[in-house]
Formats: C-alpha cells, structure tokens, sequence
C-alpha cells in the first residue's frame, strides 16, 4: 500500500509537471503565432507602400498615401490643381497643420482656404499628418525642436519623414525643385522652421503662421526665405515670447522664443544686413521687409492688431474668435513665395 500510494503521488506529480510544461509552451506558441501574425501585417503595409510609391501622379484630383518610415507608418494626402499637366513643373507647398489637428483639418477649404489658393495659383499642396499615437492620426504634434508634446517626446523623426514623402512626390510628378515650399500653423510654423534648418537644399522659401522658432540646432546650408506672420494678441504664442494662457499645459509646450527674437536671428542667418522697409500698412495690418540677403533670400514679417491664435484671412468654427481680414496669409505667403 505504501507502495501505490508513491507511485500515485509520483504519477500524480509528473502530469502536473507535464501540464505545466504544455501550458508554458501553448503560451510560447501564442506569443509566436502572435509575434508571425504581426510581421506579417507589417510586411503587407511595407509591400503595398512599395507598391504604391512609384505611381505617377498625371491627373488632377486629390490623393491620400502612406509610407513606412523609422517603423512609424505616415501618412499624408496630395491635391493636385485642374490645370497641371505632366509635361509643365509646378511648385509644390508642404502645408502643416497645427498641434493637436491633423492633415484633413489643414485641408479643410473652409477653414485655410488652401485647395482654393492651389487651384487659383497652379501649384500643388501637399498635407502630410504628424506623429500621432492614434491610428486616426488624429490629435498630432510635430517634433519641431524644443516643441512639441508626444512628438518632440518621442523624439520623431519628422524631418526625415517629410524628406522621403517630398521625395516621392518629386518622383511621381513634375515639380520645379526650386520652387519647393513650405507653410504651417503653429506647431506646424514650428515645424517649417526646423525644415528651413535641416533642409534648406529642398525648401527655397516658408511661411509661417503663428508659430515661432523653437529649434534646438540651426545651421542650414544655403540662405532660405522666411515669412512670418502673427497677431499681436495671440494668446498661445505670445508676440513678445512665451506661452500665453490659452495655451495647453506647459510640460507639453516650451518657453516659446519670441516673434522679434525669431526674426532678428533669420535676418542674421540670411545675412539681411539693411534695415527693414515697410511694404504694407493698412488698418490692422502691417508688413515689413528686410532685403537684400545672401543668396536672393528675403525675411518678412506680416503682423495684425487682432485674430488671435488664427490664420489671417481664414475662418474659425463655432464661437472662437474670427482670424483676422485686414489680410489673407495665403495670398501674401503666394506673392512672397513668387518673388
């Protein structure tokens, strides 16, 4: 009896010694059946990213892509003008949306007006998406520097990302490469800046609209022109530095530089060396140049009484306060732009 009742035990304890094992490798094999599931969806998404790439672009209309770059899946939305023909460069604006939007609201006509500008200018505008943990895309940021939230956090490789979609874009139509632009609001200005920094051999020109330079490390290597154009009561990015009390929390910001100290160091980068001449005077709207610079360059600063943190000429939904119309940003970024 002793006897039997050993064994038993000892029987008793080898399966569940062997069930365990099992248990831990039907877990392993979930976990690699998972981890092959997952490479799989990757290498499909790398595939038709690939696939995609090369497309020509010949017909006017508006065209949403994606990319895969530094593991991140990106993407980006393209509208091309009526009147562009293969055959016929034309420029191309990166236009960048605003910290917490995305790239369907900088394309929103009723907002921006940008498509319209496009068609009535004969260029192509392009609206990439920032770095948003969201599979929407929604609620994005830019890594402009010193600014700002998950982007910047993250430390996303956003200069590099805008460099390969230009590149694509480049290779999928006919763009006149030095008439490469780009704009953005707010963070996305921000954005421009750092863009102005690390690829000043793709951008000739930016405009930027109520966001100032917040970059960590600046040293383009051909003069680029800047405009800048704000309001003097904006809340978020004050005027005079900082940031202002409708701005969101302050870990996810920075100390924002100011508009004139902006200014002053890309009339130094430009090697801008007279003093500025003021080109636009009307009620609630000033403008001033300061030319020549290296290279043809040119620095221009547009600024409103009123607006607030807006898109001058532009509107707002709901009960937020209307941009300013003493001046349209997108017509004076397009006369800039053509000088």
């Amino acid at each position: 009896m002793p006897f039997q009742r050993i064994s038993a035990a000892l029987l008793a304890g080898t399966l569940v010694l062997a069930s365990g094992q099992s248990l831990a490798q039907d877990g392993s094999l979930r976990q690699r059946l998972k981890n092959r599931l997952e490479q799989r969806q990757q290498a499909k998404l790398e595939a038709a990213d690939t696939a995609a790439s090369p497309t020509a672009i010949n017909q006017p209309g508006d065209y949403r892509f994606t990319l895969m770059h530094d593991g991140l899946r990106r993407m980006y939305r393209v509208h091309v003008p009526h009147r562009y023909t293969p055959q016929t460069p034309v420029p191309l604006l990166v236009a960048l949306h605003g910290g917490g939007g995305n790239l369907d609201y900088q394309a929103d006509d009723s907002t921006y007006g940008m498509i319209s500008q496009s068609e009535r200018e004969g260029f192509v505008v392009v609206f990439p998406n920032g770095y948003s943990r969201l599979e929407s895309g929604k609620f994005a940021t830019w890594n402009a520097g010193n600014c700002c939230a998950a982007a910047r956090d993250e430390q996303v490789d956003d200069v590099g990302f805008i460099r390969e979609m230009v590149s694509r874009i480049t290779h999928q139509m006919s763009i006149h490469p030095q008439r490469i632009y780009a704009t953005g609001m707010s963070n996305g200005a921000m954005m421009s800046y750092r863009l102005a920094c690390e690829m000043s051999d793709v951008f000739t020109a930016i405009a930027a609209v109520a966001g100032t330079d917040n970059t960590r490390v600046c040293q383009p290597t051909k003069a680029v022109s800047v405009l800048h154009i704000h309001a003097q009561d904006d809340r978020h990015v004050l005027f005079n530095g900082g940031a202002g009390p409708d701005s969101v929390r302050q870990s996810a910001v920075t100390n924002y530089v100011s508009v004139p100290a902006t200014v002053s160091k890309w009339t130094q980068i430009d090697g801008c060396t007279a003093a500025p001449q003021r080109i636009l005077s009307k009620p609630g709207a000033y403008c001033e140049r300061y030319a020549p610079c290296t290279g043809k360059a040119q620095v221009q600063l547009c600024v409103t009484e009123s607006g607030g943190h807006s898109w001058p000429g532009g509107h707002k939904p709901g009960r937020q306060e209307e941009p300013s119309q003493a001046i349209s940003a997108n017509d004076i970024m397009w006369d800039f732009f053509n000088r």
